[in-house]
């Protein structure tokens, strides 16, 4: 078998594992609040997707999601998963853990909204020293702690792992301007690589199109402008869309900028408005995520910013990796015949099949 013939089949087989993963900008939705009352009582409330808490509860319960399940009966068996989550929640305050003594769960107000359920219990007056651990993640999450005096702060989790020790005994210092900078640009980098598939599809679809630099460098220019538009005016409140109607449409768009790369092979000039418009959609895609993960109130356009700006070099990155990648035969006169349309339909295909899924499932 050819080096060409086997970078198309390998190019085609990653992408065929995608169709199980049809929902993007999920990161988990994961939000959790920690509540602190003078008296030692706690609030705690953990925020996720309702499908996404049912599959993973199951997983541990020992039981299996049954086909076609209304959203009532999903939230009627997560009411019934309260002592199955309360496993997965682990508090431990000085040195010894702390269990909730009630456990409710709240289903979603509508579809785009998230599951949460509330934990309440009591703490020791005195407590100085806070470790936290959640069971059923692996994205990173913002866990925020308000406590009696109104001061609050976000506690950054890494997945599964143990949090840092928090010092519950003095006045929380809020980020500085350097760890904002740092902890947004991770979250917009990482939202690109490795977990945005579906902006990685997209970005792809964009450089197969000619080998030449200057179309790249056009429509990639049209996707940034557009999708900073569009994430600036969500996250300032000025428009919003519903995620429902919003991930079709990314999905629509990923489907159709690889068609046409089959249908032609030189940058036309509806091809910039095209990409423009379907930035605008990534966009909002963009904010919602952010939305999820909320922003400083007091450092805002600052983590925006680096947000974007980590989402550019994730970007960068998908491009200079495909770069690499074909740099050998890129001009080569099979190159499009053998690289280009093939990996283009992979593209489509996986792009309409998302379409589907999401316009059903939403």
């Amino acid at each position: 078998m050819t080096l060409r013939r086997q970078l198309v089949l390998a190019v085609t087989a990653a992408m065929l594992p995608l169709l199980a993963a049809p929902a993007a900008h999920e990161l988990e939705r994961t939000r959790v609040t920690l509540t602190l009352a003078s008296d030692g009582r706690f609030d705690l409330t953990v925020a996720n997707d309702p499908l996404w808490l049912l599959l993973r509860l199951e997983t541990f319960a020992g039981g299996a999601i049954p086909p076609n399940l209304t959203p009532a009966q999903r939230d009627q068996r997560l009411a019934q998963l309260t002592s199955e989550f309360a496993d997965r929640i682990v508090l431990f305050v000085d040195a010894h853990e702390v269990r909730a003594a009630a456990v409710r769960y709240v289903p979603p107000r509508d579809t785009d909204d998230l599951a949460s359920y509330h934990l309440t219990g009591v703490m020791p007056r005195d407590a100085t020293r806070l470790r936290w651990l959640y069971g059923l993640v692996a994205d990173s999450y913002p866990l925020e702690i308000r406590r009696p005096d109104g001061t609050s702060t976000i506690e950054w989790i890494d997945g599964t792992n143990w949090s840092s020790v928090i010092d519950l005994s003095q006045a929380f210092t809020p980020p500085t301007r350097r760890e904002i900078i740092t902890q947004y640009l991770r979250l917009g980098y990482t939202h690109i690589l490795p977990k945005g598939v579906d902006h990685i599809l997209f970005v792809l679809g964009i450089f197969l199109l000619s080998p030449r630099v200057r179309p790249l460098l056009l429509q990639v220019t049209a996707f940034t402008v557009a999708h900073s538009i569009t994430l600036a005016l969500s996250v300032f409140g000025i428009i919003a869309l519903p995620s429902r109607l919003v991930e079709p449409l990314i999905a629509l768009s990923i489907a159709y900028v690889a068609i046409e790369n089959v249908a032609m092979q030189k940058l036309k000039p509806w091809r910039l408005l095209l990409v423009f418009l379907f930035g605008l959609l990534h966009g909002l895609g963009f904010a919602g995520v952010l939305s999820e993960l909320g922003l400083p109130r007091d450092q805002f356009v600052t983590a925006l910013l680096m947000f974007n700006l980590g989402v550019e070099a994730g970007q960068l990155t998908v491009i200079a990796i495909a770069a690499c990648a074909t740099f050998a035969f890129a001009k080569r006169e099979w190159y499009r015949r053998r690289i280009v349309i093939p990996v283009s339909l992979a593209i489509a295909a996986v792009g309409l099949y998302w379409t589907v899924v999401r316009w059903i499932g939403g």
